[in-house]
């Protein structure tokens, strides 16, 4: 039988088929040595082939193989292990919630989402949550970080999932879509998808006030259909992106206005740090270019750690 993989906790997979049925299906132990470098083989999103067998009184499915992906978006763990981790399979769209405080996202957050949906050649639209809740000084910031990725060539929507504020306009861009929704624990995820189909009732939470920091609401990636024919993959908080299998030379690939520049650079292999008659270094000194994008995109070229110590006009904090 073959089905499309809705929720994925790590052991078991819930794989819907054609026909509407849902199977709680477990991998064949091969998968784990077939060079899938990842924490999990299998992801919300994927096509697999599976059989059916008996457990005790119900029914379960055993996948014996996944086809072929036309896209993913897949980060590397922050943590100890450094393990990559795929979040999702066969997209046609990311929408990336952002939050100027409660909680956070830092421009080198919404950079690295950027490059990897870019290596991967996913469209991507910026969602600016919680615009009801900003005053007018905030307000200002948010649209000085949306004007730079306007800029770019990104769509970017001021949005409130409490208000319902230009909830309308996500719901046009979705339909006839698979989604995901991205963004830190405590962005909104969770409760926008709730405003676009009240329905589903998905669990939320509040900002911890100590740290600002979001309670992880969403465990598991988890695939829903939606009534107005759309499906959204909602996943857990991201707390920081590693990105994976980027080469060093190609990442200005990624960066849309450096890939734009990158032909006017003296040297074919200019990476943009200290080479002569750089084009974006340049573009950069007449501010053509923003400096939280090239700090961005020298934390990635170094191979470093994001760091967040920076607001949104390039300043250490």
């Amino acid at each position: 039988m073959q089905g499309i993989v809705y929720k994925s906790t790590g052991s078991w997979y819930t794989v819907k088929t054609k026909e509407g049925d849902f199977y709680e299906c477990r991998i064949k132990g091969k998968f784990r040595i077939q060079g899938i470098k990842s924490t999990n083989p299998i992801a919300v999103g994927d096509v697999v082939e599976f059989e059916i067998e008996a457990l005790g009184d119900a029914e379960v499915g055993t996948i014996s193989a996944i086809g072929e992906r036309k896209n993913y978006i897949v980060r590397k763990s922050v943590n100890l292990s450094k393990q990559t981790h795929i979040i999702a399979s066969n997209l046609d769209q990311v929408f990336l919630l952002i939050t100027l405080n409660n909680p956070r996202t830092f421009p080198v957050f919404i950079d690295r989402v950027l490059a990897t949906a870019e290596a991967y050649d996913i469209p991507i639209v910026l969602l600016f949550n919680k615009v009801d809740s900003y005053n007018e000084e905030e307000l200002l910031e948010v649209k000085y970080l949306a004007a730079i990725y306007r800029n770019i060539g990104y769509e970017c929507i001021g949005i409130s999932a409490t208000t319902g504020k230009n909830v309308d306009k996500v719901k046009e861009l979705m339909k006839s879509k698979t989604s995901m929704f991205a963004g830190h624990s405590g962005a909104g995820k969770s409760t926008l998808v709730n405003a676009l189909e009240p329905n589903l009732h998905l669990k939320t939470a509040t900002i911890t006030e100590q740290h600002l920091q979001g309670k992880h609401t969403t465990t598991f990636a988890e695939m829903y259909d939606l009534s107005f024919d759309a499906r959204i993959i909602d996943t857990p908080g991201i707390k920081g992106f590693g990105i994976v299998d980027m080469e060093k030379e190609e990442i200005g690939d990624y960066f849309r206005e450096f890939f734009k520049l990158k032909i006017d650079c003296k040297f074919n292999n200019c990476l943009h740090l200290d080479e002569p008659s750089c084009a974006v270094k340049e573009a950069l000194d007449n501010d053509e270019v923003a400096w939280t994008r090239y700090k961005s995109y020298v934390q990635m070229i170094k191979g470093e750690e994001e760091n967040y110590r920076t607001d949104i006009y390039g300043e250490k904090k």
